[in-house]
């Protein structure tokens, strides 16, 4: 398993990273563990989560995926050979049972996040803290469109820069990051750390898969590129659609059918249905499954550092796993890119 750095941090990490968030909710602690154990005979170091999961978001659930993480940590003695990467929720009132709700990104709610992300992860430091959305108005998960009359107060970025530095001199962090991040807001952080002598953020957590390439255009890449911020791409499958699940039997097992449309309703949309099953059929007429052919992909991007997946099934995780080893022809990559050109970004 290849190893690159992240952005400009010390941290080496596996080009493939295990995410995290079915665990405490579609897969069991034992299921949990048994993901881990793989991953890391499989040559994967690297290992995201967030005080938020699992997914779906429930009171009932929530820091549970943070559990089964320290507590595998724990039992394997494994800590010293693990990335470990985390991230603090932004404002959101739906999910009310965390800080009530108005977990604006300032120092009160960033330390009172760490503290319980130590102890649920059993561990004295975590290696990458991540801002799981911004504090302040900006279209994400689904939204495209920026809309003035929905600016709220904010933290200001400077403010989370120096509580996150305080942590960082702490030893409870040791680099940190942004996402679902525009290239505005990877400016400003980058912007505010060097003014005011602040850390600086190493990678950017964005969507990125065959329905949404947004990322390519010159507002991220060309920003990330060359201020030396590494992206982690999530969702490389679009919750499971890129591998013709859904496609095959409407009812199959799986995010989409077990958690309400509400919850991501980007990748229900017709264009992504027609999308998926045009790289369906060019995946098949290549030997190739389709979840194969979108990892593949996405692993052999460029700008990609590091490729989150995600599993319910250690079938599945093999599978995603193997796909790293694959090259894509260049006439199938070619053909990729004309279904985008003809069905641009339908899941972004």
């Amino acid at each position: 398993m290849d190893r690159v750095t992240l952005g400009a941090s010390d941290l080496k990490v596996s080009k493939i990273c295990l995410g995290s968030m079915t665990f405490g909710e579609q897969n069991s602690e034992a299921e949990a563990h048994d993901q881990l154990d793989y991953a890391f005979e499989r040559g994967i170091n690297f290992i995201d989560t967030a005080e938020m999961y699992p997914v779906m978001p429930r009171a009932e659930t929530q820091g549970a995926t943070e559990r089964f993480i320290g507590s595998w940590l724990k039992k394997s003695g494994r800590r010293g050979a693990v990335v470990l990467a985390t991230k603090v929720a932004g404002p959101n009132p739906n999910i009310h049972w965390l800080r009530g709700g108005a977990n604006d990104l300032d120092p009160a709610n960033i330390r009172a996040a760490v503290e319980t992300s130590l102890r649920r992860l059993q561990t004295d430091h975590i290696d990458l803290y991540q801002l799981h959305w911004p504090s302040r108005n900006v279209p994400i998960f689904g939204a495209n469109a920026f809309q003035p009359q929905a600016e709220h107060p904010s933290a200001a970025i400077e403010d989370t820069l120096a509580a996150l530095g305080q942590l960082i001199e702490q030893g409870k962090i040791g680099h940190i990051g942004v996402s679902n991040e525009s290239s505005w807001g990877v400016s400003e952080y980058i912007k505010q750390s060097e003014l005011k002598g602040l850390p600086r953020i190493a990678t950017i957590q964005n969507l990125y898969n065959l329905t949404a390439r947004n990322y390519e255009t010159s507002l991220l890449t060309e920003t990330c590129f060359r201020e030396n911020v590494g992206l982690l791409a999530y969702s490389p499958l679009a919750f499971g659609q890129l591998s013709a699940k859904y496609l095959d039997n409407p009812q199959a097992a799986g995010r989409l059918t077990l958690f309400p449309p509400t919850w991501s309703p980007r990748y229900l949309r017709p264009g992504v249905l027609a999308a998926v099953a045009e790289y369906a059929a060019l995946a098949r007429a290549n030997g190739m499954t389709p979840a194969q052919m979108a990892l593949a992909w996405c692993y052999s991007r460029w700008f990609v550092a590091s490729t989150i997946i995600g599993a319910t099934s250690l079938e599945q995780l093999k599978e995603n796993i193997d796909a790293c080893s694959l090259r894509l022809p260049d006439e199938v990559a070619l053909r990729i890119d004309a279904i985008h050109a003809g069905r641009p970004n339908p899941g972004q």
